[in-house]
């Protein structure tokens, strides 16, 4: 099996997404640089984000390098309501005046026992993982809406519906985006926006790097029998987000391997 690397250096292109415009959030690196990177490889116009300008620029110049257009913009999930409003209307005016896309795929992940979660931390998990995504939709599904056509894509996780030890809020703030999922499908679907999952599993990014062992033992236990690549998830993202997956809608896709539908061990 290739690499994630070199698949994304050799995506082929096409024009399902021709004319389309796409916001992916943390798409500097790991499953959100994939995405970014195979939405534009489909036609896509794409802003790319992180919080330092020079990370979301070096994918900007390698969505360019393959054809492909993007912008780099720059913001703080983490930061104030006002902050998150002004990137909204940013990513907007940058693309022309609409956004077709938006993937809400940047997440933090402090772990640790309940009772050793720093204050600070727990504020981070729920800015980042929740309140974001939850100000981004408010900020840009409303014009969806008014046009009567686009699509939220949220990066959900396959631990929203499992206990894992000594990781109890970051699994929580992935289940909140589950029902917010739900929750946005039934709110702005009937006027043409659908809102749609991807909960990935056991993936090789740079995040998860600092466990091996731990990533190696979840994909034995899985059919696919080894972690899964950002890439994957993003091919899973570009079918959601094209006509092919218009009957997908309020509902998670499992990208996982099967870790939790079909586990080995």
């Amino acid at each position: 099996m290739q690499s994630n690397a070199e698949v994304l250096s050799t995506l082929p292109t096409d024009d399902r997404l021709a004319g389309r415009t796409a916001v992916v959030t943390g798409s500097s690196a790991g499953i959100g640089e994939a995405v970014a990177r195979v939405l534009a490889s489909s036609g896509a116009t794409v802003v790319v984000t992180a919080r330092e300008a020079d990370r979301a620029s070096g994918v900007v110049r390698s969505i360019e390098a393959a054809g492909g257009t993007a912008r780099a913009l720059t913001v703080d999930l983490g930061g104030s309501y006002a902050d998150l409003r002004r990137f909204a209307a940013e990513a907007t005016d940058v693309l022309g005046g609409r956004v077709d896309v938006l993937v809400n795929n940047a997440g933090i992940y402090p772990v640790g026992p309940t009772e050793a979660l720093a204050d600070d931390d727990l504020d981070a998990l729920l800015a980042v993982n929740v309140r974001a995504p939850h100000v981004l939709v408010g900020a840009l599904a409303p014009a969806m809406a008014e046009r009567g056509d686009g699509v939220v894509v949220n990066i959900g996780s396959w631990m929203a519906r499992v206990g894992v030890p000594a990781m109890a809020m970051y699994p929580a703030t992935k289940a909140a985006i589950e029902q917010l999922t739900r929750g946005w499908a039934a709110e702005y679907g009937p006027r043409g926006v659908r809102v749609v999952g991807v909960a990935p599993g056991a993936t090789s990014t740079r995040g998860n790097a600092d466990y091996p062992e731990a990533m190696d033992q979840l994909a034995r236990a899985t059919v696919a029998g080894t972690p899964v690549r950002p890439v994957d998830v993003a091919y899973a993202v570009r079918f959601l987000v094209s006509d092919e997956g218009r009957f997908v809608q309020g509902s998670s896709v499992d990208v996982d391997g099967g870790l939790v539908g079909a586990r080995l061990g």
